[in-house]
């Protein structure tokens, strides 16, 4: 009978069927035994080769330390020699920069005021009207504030020079001979007269400054009115004052002046619709005048009438009513039935001249902001055609369309407000003449039923 084998037994008999080494199981003790001791030197055998290979990585690890080590050390070695050499440069040209500032004194300074005011006095000078009778000025500031070296003495005197005689020039009215420019192109000598740098005239022409050419031409457009005369005035004027026009912005203003448009203008800029809207205005303006005109004869006559109602005459309609509803001594009573239908043919006869044209003013002032409103639609059409057209939206392209726009709605509205206020007074003038007839009227039918009560009560 077989005993049962021990724990100890059991647990190597296990490990030996674990070793990677055996090839098959133990069966007896002594073969479990000689795989035991295989296993070990196997192991004990991989373990130094381990070792061997962890050594030798351990020698290469100390021999990359050593390496860097040295590379950083000769780095530290390089970096605090450039460091050096860095501060040795900096003090240097710190002594170099005080050497430099101690030798140059307060010249640094009056070369960087001369030539700031030398750039900024030179784009006044190249605009300023002056400069046409002492030309060539704006060269010189230019030159000068563009030199890298210190200016001389003789150019500190031209450059002093030239600020005051700009300022003294500047409150100074003088006249000089001077070659101007004309619209065509070409140069005619002539006199000048200049009120500082402000205004130029010429033959009593306005004249602008062209620094181009360095030579004053001619406005193209020159003002009307006032300004025309008071040009016109300054260029004979030899002494004593004279009333002038000033530009304070030096010619900004006067060509905006010139580059107004005129009433005629603006009418053409309107176009088509501007004239139809001008035409319907001009005819209502001439009936509301013809109107008014018969209106106030009428009002005198009515006023000559009243003062002698016995007897009518046919120059005025009170007198035409008067007429058409006397009374028949001969016939009382037949006169009396119909006279109420007399007084209202007279007067309804009437009212038609009293408010003529009062209509065709209601339709002229109506029509006025309609076609207005189609020169506006009409305008902006055209701007919305020349965007498509050119692809962008530059107010120069735009400006057409909007100004025929803006043009019709004023023509629209400046006839329809005048229309407005002469259709309501002739509205009102030709009423208090119908509110005459009426009062004229309505006594003299009292009248007549005073005189049928009066013969039926002799009758009775």
């Amino acid at each position: 009978m077989m005993r049962k084998p021990t724990l100890p037994l059991l647990i190597i008999a296990v490990l030996c069927c674990l070793a990677p080494g055996a090839a098959r199981a133990a069966v007896t003790l002594e073969e479990l035994l000689e795989q035991t001791r295989n296993v070990r030197a196997i192991e004990a055998e991989a373990h130094a080769a381990r070792e061997r290979a962890f050594l030798a990585d351990r020698d290469q690890q100390a021999k990359r330390l050593a390496d860097a080590q040295r590379a950083r050390d000769a780095a530290e070695a390089r970096s605090k020699a450039l460091s050096a050499q860095f501060d040795a440069n900096e003090s240097r040209l710190a002594d170099l920069d005080e050497t430099l500032t101690q030798r140059l004194g307060s010249l640094g300074e009056l070369f960087g005021v001369v030539r700031q005011v030398a750039g900024d006095g030179a784009s006044i000078l190249y605009d300023s009207l002056i400069s046409a009778q002492y030309p060539k000025r704006d060269e010189f500031f230019g030159e000068l504030a563009k030199s890298k070296e210190l200016p001389s003495v003789e150019q500190l005197e031209r450059l002093w020079f030239e600020i005051q005689r700009e300022m003294t020039e500047s409150g100074r009215v003088v006249r000089f001979p001077a070659s101007i420019v004309e619209a065509g192109g070409e140069s005619v000598p002539t006199d000048v007269v200049r009120i500082g740098g402000f205004l130029a005239v010429a033959g009593g022409r306005y004249l602008d400054y062209l620094p181009s050419l360095g030579k004053l031409g001619v406005l193209p457009r020159q003002p009307a009115g006032a300004l025309g005369a008071l040009a016109q005035g300054l260029a004979t004027a030899r002494d004593g004052y004279v009333e002038a026009a000033v530009d304070p912005s030096r010619g900004v203003l006067l060509a905006m002046v010139v580059q107004r448009p005129s009433f005629v203008e603006r009418v053409a800029h309107g176009e088509a619709v501007g004239y139809v809207i001008i035409a319907v205005g001009a005819l209502g303006a001439l009936a509301a005048l013809y109107q008014a005109i018969y209106l106030i004869r009428t009002r005198m006559a009515v006023r000559r009438q009243l003062a002698r109602l016995e007897a009518p005459t046919p120059d005025n309609p009170l007198g035409r009513v008067l007429a058409a509803v006397t009374p028949d001594p001969a016939n009382i009573e037949e006169t009396a039935e119909v006279v109420e239908l007399r007084i209202s043919e007279a007067v309804l006869r009437e009212v038609p001249k009293l408010e003529r044209f009062q209509a065709f003013l209601r339709l002229a002032v109506a029509a006025g902001p309609l076609l207005g409103l189609i020169g506006t639609v009409i305008g902006m059409i055209i701007t919305f055609q020349s965007i498509t057209e050119s692809g962008s939206s530059d107010p120069r392209l735009m400006a057409h369309g909007i100004g025929q726009a803006m043009i019709a709605t004023v023509l629209g509205l400046g006839i329809a407000v005048p229309l407005l206020f002469a259709n309501a007074g002739l509205a009102s003038m030709s009423r208090q003449v119908v509110q005459v007839l009426d009062e004229q009227s309505t006594g003299m039918l009292a009248e007549s039923l005073e005189r049928r009560r009066a013969g039926e009560a002799q009758h009775a």
